[in-house]
Formats: structure tokens, sequence, C-alpha cells
């Protein structure tokens, strides 16, 4: 059986040499074959990167609503950072102000149920409800020795008679006021945020004294704070104490004016040395330079 083939004539010019190409039946056809096969594979192509493109366009659609979300979400969260510093400013004032005039609590002696829960639970250890027993006997014999005491600060209330060793009127420690009360800038993040009390910069290790007699209602680890050391002063008011590198008093131990009760460090979510103190009244925190007057 002859094979066929296919031939094709190339004609270069009209001066140039005939050229003649003779090519097999199979190897037209595998040519042919090979031309389909590759068209549709560029088209493939051609639809798959043009697929990827959409696909990228719609990535990069999402990618900037995400980030005008994001600064969106910023710009509330500041907003609500801010209220809720407002708010903190206004309940503190609201808090005083009730307290000067004589509302709410002010004038009986705080008892915390805690303290009381501590004392009567039954598993819990010698050391713990000795503590608590003493704590305890501690507030009651305060609150028996100074019925007629105010919880308010000398001066503030002035039909009203108050002790001056349960007034936190004494400096814990004494240096430069690095933060004080109020709205401030958060040294961390660089955002508004309320601080509740004062940091005061003294060296490390310097001595921190209890500012008025009192009862200590913690003496531990805090989230935030590192070593803290709360202070009970009768009639609402207590003392807080951060950043502590060492803590001398323990749970239920009766403090007085001056008593050394700690030392200042760099515990917790701190940059630096430095003590960071406050009064709350009713557990709200107040500003506590209107009490500093020794």
């Amino acid at each position: 059986m002859d094979k066929k083939f296919y031939t094709f004539l190339i004609f270069p010019g009209a001066h140039g040499k005939l050229h003649k190409i003779r090519l097999p039946f199979y190897v037209v056809h595998m040519v042919l074959a090979f031309s389909v096969v590759g068209i549709m594979s560029i088209a493939v192509l051609a639809n798959t990167y043009a697929r990827m493109l959409l696909k990228v366009s719609n990535y990069n659609s999402l990618r900037t609503e995400r980030e005008a979300l994001k600064t969106q979400n910023r710009t509330l969260e500041n907003a609500v950072t801010k209220t809720n510093a407002k708010l903190d400013s206004l309940q503190s004032l609201a808090s005083e102000v009730a307290l000067t005039y004589g509302f709410g609590q002010a004038r009986r002696p705080k008892f915390p149920e805690a303290a009381l829960a501590l004392a009567t639970q039954g598993n819990s250890t010698v050391e713990s409800s000795y503590r608590a027993s003493l704590y305890a006997f501690n507030l009651i014999r305060q609150s028996s020795m100074g019925g007629s005491r105010s919880s308010m600060a000398l001066g503030l209330l002035p039909s009203t008679e108050v002790g001056r060793q349960t007034v936190p009127s004494l400096w814990p420690v004494h240096g430069q006021i690095t933060a004080g009360f109020g709205q401030r800038l958060d040294p961390f993040s660089g955002e508004g945020v309320f601080h509740s009390g004062l940091d005061i910069s003294v060296p490390f290790g310097t001595r921190v004294e209890a500012p008025a007699d009192g009862i200590v209602l913690q003496s531990s680890p805090e989230s935030g704070y590192g070593n803290e050391i709360l202070v009970d002063h009768g009639f609402g008011i207590t003392t807080k104490y951060g950043h502590l590198s060492k803590m001398f008093v323990v749970v239920g131990q009766e403090v007085k004016r001056g008593q050394i009760i700690g030392a200042v460090g760099m515990t917790g979510k701190t940059t630096g040395p430095h003590l960071h103190y406050e009064v709350l009244v009713s557990d709200t925190p107040v500003n506590p330079t209107k009490y500093l007057r020794d």
C-alpha cells in the first residue's frame, strides 16, 4: 500500500528556485492536532488568568474595606475611651458631692462582706482564717471607737469632727508626680485613658508609709499593678499602693499613720520605678491631692 503525502510548493519569488516539500499524511494530522491542543491550552490559561485578575481585584477591594472598617473601629474605640473617662470623672465628682452633703453611706463605717465570708468559710486555711478574723476584729474595734467620725477629709465636711489619724493626708512617698489624677495618654498604647490615681517617681526601694491609720485589705500581686497593698481607713475610705517591690504587711494587719508598709518597685505594668497611689471613697477613685495636706 502506497503512503499518502501532502506536497507543499514554495515560491520564493519571480527569480527564485521552486521548493517542493512532501510531508506524510500522519505528520500533517499530528501538527493540526497539536495546534488545536495548543489553542485550547492558551484559551484555558487566558480564562484562568482573567479569573485570577478578578479575584485579585475583589481581594484588593475587600482589603480596602477592611482597612476602612479598622479605621472606623479605632475612631469608635477612642470615642468610647474618652466617654468612659468622662463618665469616670463625673462618677468621682458625684461621689464627692454626695459625700460632702452627707448622702448615701458616707457616715457609716464600711464592713466588707468579703472579709466576713472569708472568716466564716469552712474550707479556708488556718492562716487565711486567722487573718480574716483579725481583720474583722480590727474593723469592729475601729467602728466602735470612731462612731462620730466622718468619711471625708478635713475641710470637706466642716459640720462633723474627723479624726486626723484616719484621713489619708500623709504623703506615702516624697517625689515627683509623673502622672496626675484624670485623663492622660497611656504610655504603652498612646491612647487617652482615665488615670485613677497619682504616679510618684522615686528611687527603687524607697519605703512607702501609710498615710493614715487603717487595716490591710489586700497584700498580694494584682494584674497590671504588680505587688499591691489596699488599706481600709474606715467610713468608706481606702487607699491603694501599686508596683511595689516588697510588702511588709499582711491581710488583716492594723497599721498606723506613718508606718512603713512596703517598698517602691517596678512590678506589674510600668515603665520605671514609681508608686501608683489611689484614694477611693465608697469604691470610687477620687483625687488624692485633696487629701495630701502635710
